[in-house]
């Protein structure tokens, strides 16, 4: 065959290359379904039967029609299809399927149906922001929480609106920073060349570290400035990079298993939560250790978190409340981060 590939929607699926790539994003397949995606884009339009499927693809392996019906349901999650109304592949009951999507075969691999630049950065730009909208969301549930728990402390009467509403400020704009860097670390990974898991764990660890490096440089300098003193060591640069590759970890268990997005949401949920229960074990903290603390180097202030103490057998938030609340954090930030994501990329198609 002339080296070159063909062009569907979006997509470009080089044989010689064994790749796919949605724009300029590669796209997970395993070497069989890969063959079974090619044999059908090659006869575009043509019914290709069950038979010729186990001749070509599993070259007389002996498998069941399970294996089949998997493969074609992992074609479809990854191209974005849907078996009800179909834009790539149709089934012909009891018989086999077909390729209707348009096919452009191009010499050299270089076309005009291939995506072109702006179409790169706007994925890029909506996917980083779907991660940052995340964040911000698990950020404004974390505060909500932790703001209602405060207020219910005896030693801090009044002002309880006052409190929710400055909390919750605070704790979404640093959920939003935080997602910003690392939703906009995992979808950089998209278009990066490799295996996806390997960049998407890298990207969003990367984009934790600076995020979190930063946040804790300017609170900080901002509490010295303020106040003369600094609340220590509050959460920052490994954490952040910790849970930024948690979630790119979720991320790629997802993609790899053609997961649904309940699913992957889960996945990244329990990544997010493994990572906070990790970085309280290695002496780290999360937003409600970090609130503890300052709440201990700023006594006469109404932030108080014993009652979630109080909840474990805990005089104070102690080492099984940093815990616990670290589990949580963790999970509801992959969650919220990657199910944005998520809904972003079914946007793009």
């Amino acid at each position: 065959m002339t080296p070159g590939a063909f062009h569907f929607d979006r997509f470009r699926l080089d044989p010689a290359d064994r790749r796919l790539c949605r724009g300029e994003a590669p796209v997970e397949l395993n070497a069989r379904y890969l063959d079974a995606l090619a044999l059908l884009v090659r006869e575009q339009g043509k019914l290709v039967s069950k038979e010729r499927f186990l001749e070509e693809v599993w070259q007389g392996v002996p498998v069941t029609d399970e294996a089949l019906t998997q493969c074609i349901k992992t074609l479809r999650k990854q191209l974005g299809d849907d078996a009800a109304r179909p834009r790539f592949i149709e089934t012909v009951p009891k018989h086999g399927y077909r390729f209707i999507a348009p096919v452009e075969w191009v010499e050299g691999g270089v076309a005009a149906g291939s995506a072109p630049a702006r179409e790169t950065t706007r994925a890029f730009i909506q996917l980083g922001l779907a991660g940052m909208l995340g964040g911000g969301a698990a950020g404004a549930i974390g505060g909500l929480l932790y703001s209602f728990v405060s207020a219910w402390e005896p030693a801090a009467p009044g002002g309880a609106a006052s409190l929710v509403l400055v909390l919750v400020c605070i704790t979404t704009l640093i959920g939003l920073l935080g997602g910003a860097g690392v939703g906009f670390g995992i979808a950089a990974a998209r278009f990066a060349r490799g295996r996806l898991g390997q960049w998407s764990v890298l990207g969003g660890a990367l984009g934790g570290l600076i995020v979190g490096g930063a946040v804790k440089l300017i609170g900080l300098d901002a509490f010295n400035l303020l106040f003369g003193q600094t609340p220590g060591n509050i959460t920052g640069a490994p954490e952040g990079a910790l849970l930024g590759g948690a979630v790119g970890l979720g991320v790629w268990l997802a993609a790899r298993g053609g997961a649904s997005f309940r699913r992957s949401v889960a996945l990244a949920a329990l990544a997010g939560a493994v990572a906070g229960v990790l970085i309280h074990l290695l002496g780290g903290r999360l937003m409600a250790g970090s609130l503890a603390l300052l709440a201990e180097q700023f006594p006469n202030s109404r932030l108080r978190l014993d009652a979630m103490g109080r909840l474990f057998g805990e005089d104070g938030f102690g080492p099984i409340s940093q815990m616990v609340t670290g589990g949580l954090e963790g999970a509801l930030f992959g969650a919220c981060v990657v199910g944005a994501m998520l809904l972003a990329q079914r946007r793009l198609g």
